[in-house]
């Protein structure tokens, strides 16, 4: 399916590599001008150049979406540079240390909770009265399956996604009647440097999260990047506080 989303701005958080890369390159090939935001300079200032190289718009802001002045700044030098916000995927995230519940740290708990639940509130909290100011919009959050089933050694970063669900659903129930969309997707086990981190430390895992999902392969960046155009777009126009698993059927079972 051909999504257009021509003269649209998008900005995607957390766009330096993995999915959140794919989905601004996805946005850029829609039509839309891209803000590429994230905290690793490198990482981000590469994404854009290669929308550029597409002969597409995007623009690298760095920003690190757990300080709220970060956050403000972000979506400011958007509208000033673009004139308007119509679509955001809040991205950015960390999975944090494994262990289990009662041997996570406090500091890895915060640290979790900070970047991947706070930080993306702290962006709905400022890409919200833009969005309403210009009559309405699209918001997808990236969650994760993690969010919707629980995973062993990963207290924080299943609870920080499990919020991201429930603030989803609130806000989409907030916003329904004044032309806001928020949903949710939450990627099953996906190919992105986050996960071949955690196969560099259990080398095991990856032959078993493999066989766990139904389809019996790991998904694409590009995949979910798909699944966030659809919900930006038109087409999903009745659509909003979903959590949509893109997962290879793993919570089905």
């Amino acid at each position: 399916m051909v999504i257009g989303l021509e003269g649209k701005v998008a900005v995607v958080t957390g766009a330096a590599s993995g999915i959140g890369r794919a989905t601004a390159m996805a946005f850029a090939k829609s039509g839309a001008r891209v803000v590429v935001a994230d905290v690793q300079t490198d990482g981000g200032e590469e994404t854009a150049d290669r929308i550029c190289k597409l002969g597409c718009e995007a623009t690298f802001i760095h920003a690190d979406v757990s300080h709220p002045q970060n956050v403000d700044a972000l979506l400011r030098r958007t509208v000033e540079r673009y004139g308007q916000l119509d679509c955001a995927c809040n991205n950015a995230g960390i999975e944090g240390a494994q262990a289990p519940t009662d041997a996570c740290s406090e500091e890895n708990w915060d640290r979790v909770l900070t970047i991947n639940l706070k930080g993306l509130w702290l962006c709905m909290k400022y890409e919200l009265p833009l969005l309403l100011a210009q009559g309405g919009g699209a918001i997808v959050n990236i969650a994760s399956i993690a969010g919707l089933v629980g995973f062993t050694n990963l207290p924080a970063y299943c609870a920080s996604k499990g919020g991201v669900v429930q603030l989803t659903r609130t806000a989409a129930l907030e916003y329904a009647q004044r032309g806001i969309r928020v949903n949710a997707v939450c990627p099953g086990g996906i190919r992105t440097p986050m996960l071949d981190r955690l196969f560099h430390e259990q080398p095991e895992m990856e032959a078993g999260l493999t066989a766990a999902h139904p389809m019996g392969r790991l998904g694409k960046p590009a995949e979910i990047a798909e699944a966030v155009l659809w919900l930006c777009s038109d087409a999903a126009s009745f659509v909003t506080g979903q959590a949509l698993a893109v997962d290879g059927g793993y919570v089905a079972q």
